[in-house]
């Protein structure tokens, strides 16, 4: 089998697959004024064939996971229909989602019964009214309680991501919110280092917390570090014999960072991103559209591997062409 590998030795086994860019909450430091479609872009989200076609072609080049992101993915109608195939119709062997959460309270049987692998949901903040002030959205009672539903039906691999926001949850009295939170929950929470993109500079300016922040508390706090498994994302993630749930934290500005990068991403409209923070995509959308192209799409994938760069320029400012996280699948 052929694998998807750099020129750095780096593998590739970890996709991460927008299905839209559209999302319904408005969070401050992504789309702060709700979502706009780009007048310059007339393309449309790919279809449910087309993602069909492109899964089964990374499946032939050893990736072991997709992730389905947007955006907010179940605002598309079709999204249970792309989750079946991509779960039932490929040799994929782990598919997960990342999601607001939105509909959780809602959806969460059917999510479990489709045999999702694994969920992603953003949480910024446990006090209700911040997280209505951050997100729009008065959601976080319904949010907790379609976790509590997935937990009912003994649904694995739950995690909650949250933004590392100054002001916000950067406290350590926020942290322990946090620590009791997850203390008789099995559930991996991990907080995201806040990333400057094309249109953020001065909310990034005002409201970036160093990760370090919140490692010198796990560490303080005698949290252990836990290694990874082949696929795993950028976290670096933590144990407490005393907790049922995990810390983790992704440190984008860390020193190496991308030594360890083994994902790549996918945009709504088609094109191969090969780093959030590159200046460049390649657009692979014209080989998506009969299944006799999947040789071709999977040697054009292959050969834009060797473009490739060792590291993203981030701690120079350089945020590539990522205008907002929701454009490129975060």
């Amino acid at each position: 089998m052929r694998e998807l590998q750099d020129t750095f030795g780096r593998k590739f086994p970890y996709i991460r697959l927008s299905i839209t860019d559209v999302c319904n909450f408005r969070c401050s430091y992504c789309l702060p004024q709700g979502y706009k479609k780009n007048p310059r872009d007339i393309r449309s989200f790919m279809s449910a064939d087309e993602i069909s076609r492109l899964v089964k072609a990374l499946s032939e080049l050893g990736v072991k996971k997709i992730r389905l992101t947007g955006g907010e993915p179940t605002v598309r109608k079709d999204f249970f229909d792309i989750l079946k195939d991509v779960k039932q119709n490929s040799n994929i062997p782990k598919v997960t989602m990342t999601t607001n959460g939105y509909q959780l309270k809602k959806i969460a049987k059917q999510l479990y019964e489709v045999g999702l692998d694994g969920i992603n949901i953003s949480i910024d903040s446990l006090n209700r009214e911040t997280f209505k002030n951050l997100t729009g959205h008065d959601r976080l009672l319904d949010i907790l309680e379609g976790i509590k539903t997935l937990q009912g039906l003994n649904f694995k691999n739950i995690k909650v991501n949250a933004v590392l926001l100054k002001g916000i949850n950067d406290t350590e009295k926020d942290f322990e919110a946090f620590a009791n939170f997850i203390e008789n929950n099995k559930i991996d929470f991990r907080f995201i280092e806040l990333m400057e993109t094309g249109d953020n500079l001065e909310f990034f300016k005002k409201n970036h917390v160093p990760a370090k922040i919140f490692k010198d508390y796990l560490e303080k706090n005698k949290w252990v570090y836990q290694t990874n498994g082949r696929d795993a994302g950028p976290a670096i993630n933590y144990i407490n014999p005393e907790f049922k749930g995990k810390f983790g934290l992704i440190a984008p500005y860390s020193k190496d960072f991308c030594k360890t990068c083994n994902r790549l991403r996918i945009t709504a409209r088609g094109d191969l991103r090969l780093c959030l923070f590159g200046n460049t995509g390649t657009s692979i959308r014209h080989l998506l559209q009969n299944d006799d192209q999947k040789e071709e799409l999977v040697d054009l994938v292959i050969s834009q591997l060797r473009l490739k760069k060792a590291s993203h320029q981030l701690e120079l400012g350089d945020t590539g062409i990522t205008p907002n996280l929701s454009s490129t699948g975060g």
